[in-house]
């Protein structure tokens, strides 16, 4: 029974396949795949936002994606990005998916960062926030302890999950 934004991008699309809501969940999107994936699920009412396609990532953005935005209210936002630097903020390659990500930021309530620790000390082309505006990090144990720490001096809730193999 919960409203919740997911993103574009690789880790989320492998986020929204373990998604098993107990009961009805209602998910925007602005990528294909997990609009996709998502929709295999009864109990999962999918909003796929419109807009002009971004062929690498197979998500939407620009301002037919933005727009419906201002007339939703959700809980979270599932985030994925391309760099993560503790002084500059959390960055993605594409201008246009920065401003997309921005306006979902401010539909939820929590904001909820889904990154691999190889994304850490890393900067992408475009800014779509600064530490202080993020929530949660959800990463995996390659994370340094340095790090860490210092993400949670900020005052960011830090979960890091074990690597499992696939066999």
């Amino acid at each position: 029974d919960d409203s919740i934004i997911i993103a574009s991008g690789t880790t989320v699309l492998a986020f929204a396949r373990c998604i098993r809501p107990i009961h009805r969940l209602t998910v925007i999107s602005a990528s294909i795949q997990v609009s996709e994936t998502l929709a295999a699920n009864e109990s999962i009412d999918v909003v796929q936002l419109g807009g002009s396609l971004r062929t690498s990532s197979l998500s939407v953005v620009g301002k037919y994606a933005e727009s419906p935005l201002a007339e939703f209210s959700c809980s979270k936002l599932f985030l994925g990005v391309d760099g993560i630097d503790l002084d500059f903020g959390i960055t993605t390659t594409d201008i246009r998916e920065a401003d997309l990500n921005k306006i979902m930021m401010h539909t939820a309530q929590k904001t909820i960062v889904l990154a691999d620790s190889s994304k850490f000390r890393r900067r992408g082309f475009s800014k779509i926030a600064n530490m202080d505006e993020i929530d949660l990090i959800i990463t995996d144990e390659g994370i340094s302890d340095k790090i860490a720490n210092r993400i949670e001096e900020l005052g960011i809730e830090l979960t890091v999950v074990p690597v499992t193999q696939k066999q």
